[in-house]
């Protein structure tokens, strides 16, 4: 058809297609005096804005497509998308360059501080011994066991600092809020806080209850006795293997650890206590047994109070030497003055760092920071370092020693 064709003027195109619209009207309104002038001029109009709707668009697709070449970040769901800023200059997690720059390590800052291997630990490790404290509790009362109360007493107390620590291992694995800009991850250091302040209390009742013994011992049921704390011995024995492996990473998964297999040696002690009973009838024995199960739990809990307490107070974390990074940070290239260091736990699993460093004349250098964050955490166990570089032209306040 006349109106479909792509060569010719669009003289004759026109004139094609107003023969075309004539006839056809002629056909269909020929009896109603219909203005075929008219309705020519409409289709004709018509025609021409439909060709300027589609240059529109075409001029409309070709910012569109310019723009997702640059790849707008503005509204986009970046979930499931691994995006690379350092070529613009954006933000790389090995050390934030700003002046005032942040680095979280080679694999940035990981805020599963957690195990899941330790949450299940501390789930089956309180439920089991929960069960078991029952069982101990009840027969340490029917045969008048002091040591056998005693021995359910702490692990009552073992099976609620279990529960206190696995729920902050929970809440440890939390991410940060605009108000706790650090996370939940200090909810483990308060757990191991009172987890041993409710191990201190709980032995100095024991205390009290040994030495009352000695003025009026009582007879015990030796059979039942060593039965049950031959069972605490799998029991606590089984139940700290599972914290084994992460032990030296967790104070928490430590304090679990330590004080399950002391457990377990507690129900050795109370097994050959009551062995000895059956045999010589030395009813002391029994008080005599209590008051050493007081004092190896006051051994046991004291580094961890101890650490906590430490931990609590923003102590530089154990097995962290303060001036061994002072040196290190010293040595970096260009670096004459280190100033304002501060190192503290962020919970017990994860370290801070703050520090200024003195480097004249050097530029900015994300290389650097990045190398920094990275043997930080590396050699020290400090995950997250919050580095100022200053040129030093301005004396700064936070220099001296004692300002905080």
């Amino acid at each position: 058809m006349a109106g479909h064709g792509k060569s010719g003027s669009a003289g004759q195109g026109e004139g094609a297609h107003s023969d075309h619209g004539h006839e056809e009207h002629a056909h269909d309104h020929g009896q109603k005096g219909h203005d075929h002038t008219s309705h020519e001029h409409k289709a004709q109009e018509s025609k021409r804005k439909e060709s300027r709707g589609k240059e529109a668009k075409a001029k409309d697709a070709e910012p569109h497509h310019g723009k997702a070449e640059v790849h707008d970040h503005s509204g986009h769901d970046h979930t499931g998308h691994d995006h690379s800023h350092d070529a613009q200059g954006g933000h790389a997690h090995g050390g934030h360059s700003h002046g005032h720059s942040h680095g979280h390590g080679e694999h940035g800052h990981d805020h599963a501080h957690a195990l899941p291997k330790s949450l299940r630990a501390f789930a089956i490790g309180a439920s089991v011994n929960f069960g078991f404290v029952l069982i101990e509790a009840g027969f340490g009362f029917f045969s008048g066991s002091l040591a056998l109360m005693a021995d359910a007493g702490h692990n009552l107390s073992d099976v609620l600092g279990l529960l206190l620590a696995w729920a902050a291992a929970w809440l440890s694995q939390r991410p940060p809020s605009a108000k706790r800009t650090f996370g939940l991850g200090r909810s483990s250091i308060l757990a191991a806080l009172a987890n041993a302040i409710i191990l201190l209390v709980g032995t100095g009742g024991i205390i009290v209850e040994a030495i009352s013994r000695f003025d009026s011992p009582e007879p015990i049921e030796t059979g039942i006795v060593m039965i049950v704390a031959l069972i605490g011995i799998g029991v606590n024995f089984g139940t700290a293997l599972l914290f084994m492996a992460d032990r030296k990473e967790d104070l928490n998964v430590r304090g679990a650890f330590v004080h399950l297999v002391a457990d377990a040696a507690i129900s050795l002690g109370v097994v050959i206590a009551a062995g000895v009973i059956a045999l010589t009838g030395w009813l002391w024995l029994d008080p005599v047994v209590s008051l050493a199960i007081a004092v190896a739990i006051v051994l046991g809990t004291w580094g961890l109070f101890r650490d906590s307490v430490d931990m609590a107070m923003d102590a530089v974390p154990a097995g962290i030497d303060a001036e061994a990074v002072r040196t290190y940070l010293a040595a970096r290239p260009g670096v004459t003055e280190v100033h304002d260091l501060h190192i503290w736990a962020l919970s017990t699993t994860e370290n801070a760092l703050t520090a200024h460093l003195v480097r004249p004349g050097a530029n900015l250098d994300d290389a650097f920071l990045m190398q920094t964050a990275d043997e930080l955490r590396a050699k020290f166990r400090i995950g997250h370092a919050a580095l100022q570089v200053e040129a030093g032209q301005v004396p700064c306040r936070l220099a001296p020693v004692h300002v905080v």
